[in-house]
């Protein structure tokens, strides 16, 4: 047999055979069967006895000389051998943890779906239900829990009977798990009974999809639940192994739930919050982080989960709740006591609320949280960099400029006075006369603007759209104030945070530059100071705003950070605010 498999290669030139037929009749000849059984007919045409044979009984003798007489005989024993064989063979399962092998390919592969087409797609198939159910299948019968669960004699005068159900209203589930694993699940008593409260997003449960929102659940491994959430929480964290409930369902319809992702605006530790049903449940972010929102169906306990890291969905704190839990005016930083940034015991300020004092209620502005889209890489319409005065927001924004004039570039500020005699309009100042400022400041066509020894100066908005026009990112120092009119899909703004360095680095860095003489403005320890409590202010008032801080404590590095952040926005996605896109 294996010389006339050896010469098949060579039958279609020298006979004409078909070459389907030729892989077909290749195709039987390679199967394990028929080898085999070609094995034992040799074996017996030479009297080669196998091992089992070697004791010969009458009835064995008997059979061999019939095989004599009739040599049919042989390949019907031959063939019963080869059946032999087949039905000898126990296929065994390999593994019995096969999902949990899964979860933590996931857990290595996840990361990389930024980077790769391939790992996405794969990511996606083996997070899918059905993939995942298949194998929670496959591990149950490799482990072989599937006893049927023991009656629970107390089942017999239950509040069940009492409640005159119908009979196939009850269910019996089984479930595989681990010690220590968590079922992504929590309770709450209703009427007496432990019902499903909520299903956490990428949990066991959330996989299996076996479980549903308001299910009663009445018996684990055939023992009554009683009415107690935290023991039933302690009895299914700590059991492994088979697990049976038995559960009234809720017949309710799912939701698929939105994509919605938010930005954090405050740190959230859940074994420092009090109000939380379960600390265990709740998922720990910093202030700045992306959150994925899987369920808001609770007022005030929604499900999240990390966006960079991954894993399963926890309990934050609702919108509603947070606003609830901050909502009160904060008193004034008081800077005139012994302390720097001690609490004035001023009383709660009691106004309605005025456009002229727009920047004191910018001040007790409440962010939780603010909903956010991925964009891809692109280039942002300005750059605004915010700060104290004198912490080096002009240095910057001029070295970016004369550095590279192709892709950045600024706005002439307008103003009322007079020009000099030296200077042209529309170099340092565009001049316009009063009236014409004031009408037009009026009318809203000015970002900002301030008086000056008797003459109004600003930044006119179209002045801003202009540089855009060209193709360059306009570069701002603007009033914090700015930035409400300037966060919007029309300016793009990336926000960068100048702030002041300790007061004794601030001292030394001023004295260099008077040394050096770049210039020749004295100023003193007190306006030092002013300079640091003034940007700790901003920083307090305006923190949700800025997508960068930068300490300028070297206005080298602090270039050369900036520049590095810019770069990144051209290469990387973004995180934009969700009004700029839809």
């Amino acid at each position: 047999m294996q010389q006339v498999l050896e010469n098949l290669t060579e039958l279609p030139s020298s006979t004409g055979a078909e070459e389907i037929d030729l892989i077909f009749l290749k195709g039987i000849m390679e199967n394990p069967i028929v080898k085999s059984l070609a094995k034992d007919e040799v074996t017996l045409s030479f009297g080669i006895m196998p091992l089992k044979f070697r004791e010969i009984t009458p009835a064995q003798l008997c059979f061999n000389r019939t095989c004599e007489k009739d040599p049919d005989s042989i390949s019907i024993f031959n063939n019963g051998r080869a059946h032999e064989r087949l039905e000898d063979s126990k296929l065994e399962a390999v593994s019995d943890n096969n999902l949990e092998l899964v979860n933590e390919i996931l857990e290595d592969i996840t990361p990389l779906i930024n980077v790769d087409e391939n790992v996405a797609e794969l990511v996606g198939i083996l997070k899918e239900p059905h993939f995942q159910s298949l194998l929670e299948a496959h591990d149950i019968v490799a482990s072989k829990c599937y006893d049927s669960p023991p009656s629970s004699p107390e089942m017999n005068n239950s509040s069940i009977n009492n409640q005159l159900l119908p009979v196939d209203a009850i269910r019996i589930l089984g479930i595989h798990k681990r010690a220590g694993e968590p079922l992504g699940v929590t309770f709450r008593v209703e009427n007496n009974d432990l019902v499903i409260a909520r299903i956490l997003h990428g949990g066991m449960i959330d996989r299996q999809g076996l479980l549903h929102v308001g299910d009663i659940i009445k018996e684990v491994n055939g023992h009554e639940v009683g009415n107690n959430p935290k023991e039933l929480q302690e009895l299914l964290k700590n059991i492994s192994g088979s697990v049976t409930l038995k559960i009234l369902p809720s017949y309710r319809d799912t939701i698929t739930p939105q994509q919605v992702f938010v930005k954090c605006h405050f740190d959230y530790n859940p074994y420092n919050d009090n109000l939380i049903p379960c600390k265990e449940a709740g998922l720990k972010f910093s202030k700045g982080e992306i959150l994925q929102i899987v369920n808001r169906e609770d007022p005030n306990w929604w499900q999240a989960s990390h966006v960079k890291e991954g894993g399963s969905a926890g309990l934050i704190p609702s919108q509603f709740l947070e606003e609830k839990r901050k909502a009160f005016v904060r008193r004034d930083w008081d800077n005139s006591g012994p302390f720097c940034g001690t609490i004035s015991s001023k009383k709660k300020k009691k106004m309605m609320y005025l456009t002229t004092r727009n920047a004191e209620f910018d001040r007790h502005e409440i962010q939780i949280y603010e909903e956010v889209a991925k964009m891809p890489p692109f280039q942002r319409k300005t750059l605004v960099l915010i700060g104290a005065q004198g912490v080096g927001r002009r240095s910057l924004k001029n070295r970016f400029i004369v550095l590279n004039p192709t892709r950045f570039g600024t706005t002439v500020p307008f103003t009322s006075r007079k020009p000099r005699e030296d200077e042209k309009d529309g170099q340092a100042y565009k001049f316009v006369s009063r009236s014409e400022m004031e009408a037009d400041i009026k009318a809203g066509k000015y970002l900002e603007h301030g008086e000056y020894e008797g003459n109004l100066y600003g930044t006119k908005i179209d002045s801003i759209l202009e540089v855009v026009q060209t193709g360059r990112t306009c570069i701002l120092d603007v009033n914090p104030q700015a930035l409400k009119v300037l966060r919007t899909s029309e300016f793009m703004p990336y926000v960068v945070f100048i702030a002041a360095p300790e007061l004794e680095t601030l001292r030394a860095m001023h004295k260099a530059v008077v040394d050096a003489g770049i210039t020749t403005k004295l100023l003193t320890d007190s306006d030092l100071k002013k300079t640091v409590d003034e940007s700790a202010r901003i920083q307090r008032a305006y923190n949700h705003y800025f997508d960068l801080i930068i300490i300028n404590d070297n206005l080298d590095k602090a270039f050369e950070k900036l520049q590095t952040a810019i770069e990144k926005l051209r290469m990387e996605p973004q995180w934009v605010p969700i009004s700029w896109v839809y």
